[in-house]
């Protein structure tokens, strides 16, 4: 008697074998989130989704991929994608995320919540426990932008590596700094196996 171990995408289940009949052991069927299958690979990915309306964000986009990119960290692939423009699979894609958004009405951006909108069913059970963090650009304090976005990464299940980010008041040069260590930090802590 021996066991057969299948594995595809996100599932595996066991096979016995016994006396020249496969069994199927369907109580051992278990569904893991995507990220634990993909941690058998070299590479990890980490996905920016960012909102970047004005210059200044821009900015803020071009510092997280500035750290996240650093020529120190090794085997990590960055993708940016607009909130617009990502979709569910760019979420599968990940490892970790970093997300980026400015401060509407005490709002999260709609480009933002648009794109919780679209990956939120599809991604409910795959990306449980998904590592991410996130930079509020806020002209007031960024509060409801902060729980907005809490609730629902609450709801997919994802850790957050780190508290919000919260840039607000005038624009500072220092905002960029800020972002730049948020894309090494999250880069780094994906090089070592820290998340």
């Amino acid at each position: 008697m021996f066991g057969l171990m299948f594995v595809s995408r996100n599932r595996f289940s066991f096979l016995i074998k016994t006396d020249n009949l496969i069994v199927p052991v369907s109580a051992l069927f278990i569904t893991l989130p995507s990220h634990y299958y993909r941690s058998m690979s070299d590479t990890k990915n980490l996905l920016i989704v960012a909102h970047n309306p004005s210059s200044n964000t821009q900015k803020l986009v071009a510092a997280t991929l500035r750290g996240a990119t650093h020529e120190d960290i090794e085997g990590i692939e960055v993708k940016y994608i607009p909130p617009l423009q990502a979709v569910a699979d760019d979420v599968l894609w990940a490892d970790a995320i970093i997300l980026g958004t400015t401060e509407n009405f005490g709002y999260m951006s709609g480009a933002l919540k648009d794109f919780f909108d679209r990956i939120y069913y599809p991604c409910l059970e795959l990306t449980e426990a998904m590592p991410f963090a996130t930079y509020i650009r806020a002209g007031l304090d960024g509060t409801g932008t902060k729980i907005a976005i809490g609730k629902i990464t609450t709801g997919l299940k994802w850790k957050a590596v780190q508290e919000s980010m919260i840039l607000h008041g005038e624009y500072r040069s220092e905002f960029e700094d800020q972002c730049e260590e948020l894309g090494m930090l999250m880069a780094a802590s994906l090089e070592s196996g820290i998340i």
